[in-house]
């Protein structure tokens, strides 16, 4: 049968043709005449003495099926564009190479299977990887005026039947589909499809096909979605970064020109630790993250600075154990708390009061609490709130719901300000100033 098959591919598509169709009649012939030989009692070697009706019911049938194997091989023509041997037959296999893993094309092959118009019982063995179906087998042009007369239905209108299964494989899976009639193949002799089985093969292999485009599709999409979302994220911490820096720095710079005018060594000072504070601040990019002991080394100075402009009036404790100092930290958020602390706590109390900066390690997580004795939530500071607002929106961009701000008033007065965080280590901070 193979080497048939090879012989008649390479004929010319007519006498291809030409062959299927004898096939099929040289079947149908001996079949009937040898029901005629049976019916009308004369010997095998007689067949000449068969009466003229049988003849005649002969050749209607003959011609009925010489019919129907054109009308198939016709229909195979308008299915796939081309006719030959394997396009003809009653029985389609195809293998169909899928870029997922064996689950994922198992669902879609199933999905793909469920769809065909005609499906009516599907059974799906997840653990084996293989799904069977049976098909109601449409007549394509509808039951003819002499249908009756066409040999080719005197069997029943059989039903098709699909088996497929899933080939699991490294980085892909393979699926090995089979299209065929509920019959067994020796009805292949009497009978023809009319493509109904080409039809369904090439119904699921397109149907594999625009799923997997679909799903490069919305992988394509999401990917532009999250390149998107990451730039406009970039953008935002960008915008809120620039609008917690400046406002210090004009602020020093203007207390320092005024130093320069009425306190020259004081101004020498406070132009040391804004250089100190800088050092810290100007390797970062707008995107990336600090660390704990970075952060702390900045605040150091910005403290520094602010003791100069307030004298006695401003204490400081700091508790961080060194362990905690590579741990990751978005630039400036540690500063924004302390400045908080002191403008909204420190500065409207006549007396000061102590600025206290600790940090403690909880399993996966860094708490760094900013906290001091000021005025606390009863009075009214003429915040507006920007400073922990910008916090809590820079924490959520960079880390989702993995990090918090809590803001509790602190015993027996102040405010208390808590950042937790995910306790990721940057070996290298970009941020890491020399010495």
């Amino acid at each position: 049968m193979l080497r048939f098959a090879h012989f008649t591919a390479r004929m010319p598509p007519v006498i291809t043709n030409l062959l299927f169709v004898f096939r099929l009649v040289l079947a149908w012939f001996l079949a009937l005449l040898f029901a005629s030989l049976v019916l009308s009692n004369v010997p095998p070697f007689r067949f000449f003495d068969i009466g003229p009706s049988f003849v005649l019911l002969i050749a209607v049938a003959l011609m009925m099926v010489a019919t129907s194997a054109i009308s198939h091989l016709r229909r195979v023509r308008l299915i796939v564009g081309h006719v030959d041997d394997e396009a003809a037959s009653n029985r389609q296999r195809r293998r169909v190479e899928i870029p997922l893993s064996a689950d994922e094309a198992f669902d879609l092959l199933d999905a793909a299977i469920r769809e065909l118009p005609a499906t009516k019982e599907v059974q799906s063995a997840r653990d084996s990887l293989q799904i069977r179906a049976k098909l109601q087998r449409e007549l394509p042009y509808g039951q003819g005026a002499f249908g009756r007369l066409n040999p080719t239905t005197w069997f029943g209108h059989l039903r098709n039947q699909v088996f497929a299964i899933v080939t699991p494989g490294e980085e892909s899976s393979s699926v090995t589909l089979i299209c065929e009639p509920e019959a067994a193949a020796w009805s292949d002799l009497f009978r023809v499809d009319d493509g109904t089985n080409l039809e369904n093969a090439e119904a699921i292999t397109r149907a594999i096909s625009r799923r997997i485009a679909e799903r490069r599709r919305h992988e394509k999409m999401q990917a532009q979605q999250t390149e998107s979302e990451k730039e406009r994220t970039v953008a935002r911490l960008n915008l809120l970064h620039a609008q917690v820096e400046p406002h210090f720095l004009y602020n020093t710079l203007a207390s320092a020109q005024y130093l320069a005018r009425t306190d020259p060594p004081q101004a020498d000072r406070m132009l040391g630790h804004l250089i100190h504070y800088l050092r810290h601040s100007l390797p970062l990019t707008d995107d990336a993250l600090s660390t704990v002991g970075n952060e702390l080394e900045r605040t150091r100075a910005y403290l520094e600075i602010m003791k100069l402009r307030m004298g006695p009036r401003l204490a400081l404790q700091i508790d961080v154990p060194d362990e905690l100092r590579p741990i990751t930290l978005p630039p400036m958020m540690l500063q924004t708390l302390v400045e908080n602390a002191i403008k909204h706590g420190l500065e409207p109390k006549p007396g000061g009061g102590t600025v206290w900066i600790l940090a403690r390690r909880a399993e996966n997580t860094v708490t760094i609490t900013v906290a001091d004795d000021g005025r606390g939530f009863g009075a009214a500071t003429g915040g507006t709130g920007i400073g922990l607002k910008n916090v809590r929106e820079r924490l959520r961009l960079i880390y989702g719901a993995d990090a918090s701000l809590a803001v509790v008033a602190n015993v027996p007065e102040g405010v208390a300000s808590t950042i937790t965080v995910p306790a990721r280590i940057n070996a290298a901070p970009s941020g890491e100033a020399s010495p």
